[in-house]
C-alpha cells in the first residue's frame, strides 16, 4: 500500500511539473509575446521593449523558466493588466463561487447517477431501463448553453420562479438563501450531462453485477431487492465509477465556462471566458494551471479511493 501511494504521488508530481512546463512554453510562444497582448498590436516598439524589461521577458528563456517556477513556489501568479490586480487575488475572489457551484453539482450528479444506475441495472432490458437510457443519451447530447438558455426562458422569463443569473449581489454568502436561489438553474444545467454520463456508465456496471452468482445466491437466501442493491451490488459496481468521478474535475470546469457565462455567474469559468476575450494571459494561464492541477488531484483521489474500495488493487 505504501509503495502504491508513493508511486501515485510521484506520478502526480511529474504530471504537475509537465503541465507547468507546457503552460510556460505556450505563453512564451504567444504570437508577438505577452507584451503585445497587453499593450495591443499597435503598440510602439519602445513601449513593448519597456514592458518586456519590466516583466523580465528580455531575459534568456531558461532564466524566464526558472523565474516562472520561483514565482509559482511563492504563490505569485502574475499581474492582470486588464483588471489592475494581482492574479492570485482575482482567482481568490471568484474561486469560492465556483467551488460552491461545483460542490452542489458533484453531490447532485453522483447521487442521482447512483440511483438511476441502480434502477437501470436492476430493470435490465425492460421498459423503465430503456426510458432511462433514452434520457441519458438526450441529457448527454444537449449542449450546455442550449440547456441553460431554455431553463432561463422557462423558469426565469416565463414563469418568473427563479432568477436568470448572477449570485444575488456582493452581500450574498454561502449561508444566504438568495445565493442558493441563484444556484438552482446553473447547477441544474451543469449537472445534467454529468448525471447522464455517470448513470449510463454506472448502469452498465450494475447490470454486469446483477449477472453474478452472488446476487442470485443473495436472492435465494431471501434478501430483498433493496438490500441486494445497496448492500451488495452498489459496493462492487462503485469501484470502476470512482475513476470516472475523478475525471469529473475537468468536466466541471470546462462545462462551468459555458454555464457561468450563460448565467453571468461570477466564478472561475466566467473569469476564464472574460480573460480569453480580453487577452489577459496572466489570468488565463493561472486558471488553466489551476484546472490542470485540480484534475491531477482528482485522478489521484480516485486512484486512492479505488485502493480503499478494493484491496486487490495493486500497481505495477
Amino acid at each position: 500500500m505504501i509503495a502504491a501511494l508513493t508511486k501515485r504521488l510521484g506520478d502526480a508530481l511529474l504530471s504537475v511539473a509537465l503541465l507547468v512546463t507546457l503552460v510556460f512554453f505556450m505563453v512564451y510562444a504567444t504570437p508577438g509575446g505577452p507584451a503585445y497582448s497587453i499593450l495591443g498590436v499597435h503598440a510602439s516598439p519602445n513601449a513593448v521593449a519597456a514592458l518586456n524589461r519590466q516583466m523580465g521577458l528580455d531575459h534568456p528563456v531558461w532564466q524566464q523558466y526558472l523565474t516562472w517556477w520561483a514565482h509559482l513556489a511563492h504563490g505569485n501568479l502574475g499581474y492582470s493588466y486588464t483588471e489592475h490586480a494581482p492574479v492570485a487575488s482575482l482567482i481568490g475572489t471568484y474561486f469560492h463561487n465556483t467551488l460552491l457551484l461545483d460542490a452542489v453539482v458533484a453531490v447532485a450528479a453522483i447521487g442521482l447517477a447512483t440511483l438511476l444506475g441502480l434502477a437501470q441495472g436492476a430493470y435490465g432490458r425492460r421498459l423503465p431501463a430503456r426510458l432511462i437510457g433514452a434520457w441519458q443519451i438526450l441529457g448527454y447530447s444537449l449542449p450546455t448553453f442550449f440547456v441553460g438558455t431554455v431553463l432561463i426562458l422557462v423558469f426565469a422569463a416565463d414563469l418568473a420562479w427563479l432568477p436568470p443569473g448572477g449570485i444575488g449581489g456582493e452581500t450574498a454568502t454561502a449561508h444566504s438563501a438568495t445565493l442558493w436561489h441563484h444556484l438552482i438553474l446553473p447547477a441544474a444545467t451543469l449537472s445534467l450531462p454529468l448525471t447522464a454520463g455517470l448513470s449510463r456508465f454506472f448502469g452498465q456496471q450494475v447490470r454486469d453485477e446483477y449477472r453474478q452468482d452472488y446476487v442470485r445466491a443473495a436472492a435465494a437466501r431471501g434478501l430483498g431487492p433493496i438490500r441486494i442493491a445497496f448492500g451488495h451490488v452498489l459496493r462492487n459496481a462503485a469501484r470502476p465509477l470512482t475513476t470516472l468521478i475523478g475525471m469529473m474535475v475537468p468536466s466541471l470546469f470546462v462545462g462551468g465556462v459555458l454555464t457561468e457565462s450563460v448565467f453571468n455567474y461570477p466564478g472561475l469559468g466566467w473569469l476564464l471566458w472574460r480573460s480569453a476575450l480580453e487577452q489577459d494571459y496572466p489570468t488565463l494561464t493561472a486558471i488553466v494551471l489551476l484546472i490542470g492541477i485540480l484534475t491531477v488531484l482528482g485522478n489521484l483521489a480516485a486512484d486512492l479511493l479505488n485502493t480503499l474500495l478494493d484491496v486487490r488493487v495493486r500497481y505495477d
